[in-house]
């Protein structure tokens, strides 16, 4: 019997209003612009607790002079880095420490005093935050791996073998634990069925093909590794979560629990590079390889950018219908209107949009027409 799953939904904190007004800091000269712009994606994306923050620390950045330095006079771009988003991670990891306590007591809902709370917070603990500035954001969004499972379903029903997956930019590598979850994608349900990771995005259009997804091997590669079972990793994945998403933190609280027990191979490596090697070693006959990304590429330059499709047009040239190839894409469109997850397949090098989801995978619009079961 089928086990029909609630709708998780995110109950994000009650509205609070700007500290600032967004026309009066727009002009801001510090490199704090890209701090407003990401406010405005975090309000509408349901998170306007985040939103709230980062436009406080733009208005009081000021009490923090090492951190605004390094902000003022980053070497880079500042929304590649995902200066905005370090900044809050590590403002979360204070709060989670519960200090300062009026910062503690803003992350629990116990008043709405941003500006107090952030402005004690950078003037207390400026060198702690400007620590955290000097690593990149650390994020494993478990919930696409509904989006990833989707397109191994697709996968499956063309080739019907089993799996060997290779991930980019693992982070702590639980994405990889993805046959360990349980999904009810659009009606269909897959994966471990008594799994404590239950993943359900809102889902529009047809389900995915219902065919059995089997994990060979599973194993990915980062610039930067976490290990579930290092509690300072463990803290640092939970600290960029975002606080006013209750349902994310458990989410990801369960599926470390679950990377405990079965701890992902995740390699310290630069993800093109690794890549080649791994589509170089001989590939077992009956097997299909499976690459995969997730929100990966807005860290590449172009340059990278244009190896890892090199090495894998390469790869697919290669590849055979006993050994087949499949590219698996959760990335923003060029403009960054949309984000959309892509099947390219090997040795035909077709390529189709599967699907327009949610960046954090809470929702798929569903867009692929083949959803018939493998044929016997």
């Amino acid at each position: 019997m089928k086990t029909v799953q609630r709708q998780q939904t995110y109950q994000p904190l009650p509205e609070v209003q700007s500290p600032k007004k967004l026309e009066k800091m727009s002009l801001k000269t510090d490199g704090t612009q890209d701090f407003l712009l990401t406010a405005d994606r975090c309000r509408a994306m349901g998170s306007t607790f985040i939103a709230s923050v980062l436009e406080s620390v733009v208005a009081q950045l000021p009490r923090a002079p090492v951190s605004a330095a390094m902000i003022c006079n980053w070497p880079g771009d500042p929304a590649a880095a995902a200066l905005a988003l370090r900044v809050n991670g590590a403002l979360h990891a204070l709060a989670r420490r519960g200090t300062p306590k009026r910062l503690a007591q803003l992350y629990r809902g116990e008043h709405d005093d941003f500006d107090g709370a952030i402005a004690a917070a950078l003037s207390e603990q400026d060198q702690f935050i400007a620590d955290w500035l000097r690593h990149p954001t650390q994020t494993n969004e478990v919930a696409r791996a509904g989006a990833t499972m989707a397109a191994l379903m697709a996968s499956a029903r063309q080739w019907g073998m089993p799996f060997e997956l290779l991930e980019l930019g693992s982070s702590c590598g639980l994405n990889l634990n993805l046959a360990h979850y349980a999904y009810r994608l659009g009606g269909t349900e897959a994966g471990d069925r008594v799994s404590t990771v239950r993943i359900e995005p809102r889902w529009r259009g047809a389900p995915p093909p219902m065919v059995p997804v089997s994990i060979a091997t599973a194993r990915g590669v980062d610039l930067h590794p976490l290990d579930a079972s290092d509690p300072q990793d463990r803290e640092r994945l939970l600290a960029f979560a975002w606080a006013d998403q209750p349902a994310r933190m458990d989410r990801l609280e369960k599926a470390l629990e679950i990377a405990r027990v079965h701890p992902p191979r995740v390699d310290l490596g630069d993800a093109p590079a690794w890549l080649a090697q791994r589509l170089a070693e001989p590939q077992r006959a009956g097997h299909c390889r499976a690459v995969v990304h997730t929100m990966f590429l807005q860290y590449l330059d172009q340059r990278h950018r244009a190896d890892l499709t090199a090495i894998l047009d390469a790869a697919g040239s290669r590849a055979t219908p006993d050994g087949p190839l499949v590219w698996i894409s959760f990335e923003w469109t060029p403009d960054r209107s949309e984000v959309e997850l892509r099947l390219t397949t090997w040795p035909n090098g077709e390529t189709r949009v599967l699907a327009k989801c949610h960046p954090y995978g809470d929702a798929v619009e569903w867009l692929d027409g083949d959803t018939g079961s493998l044929a016997p």
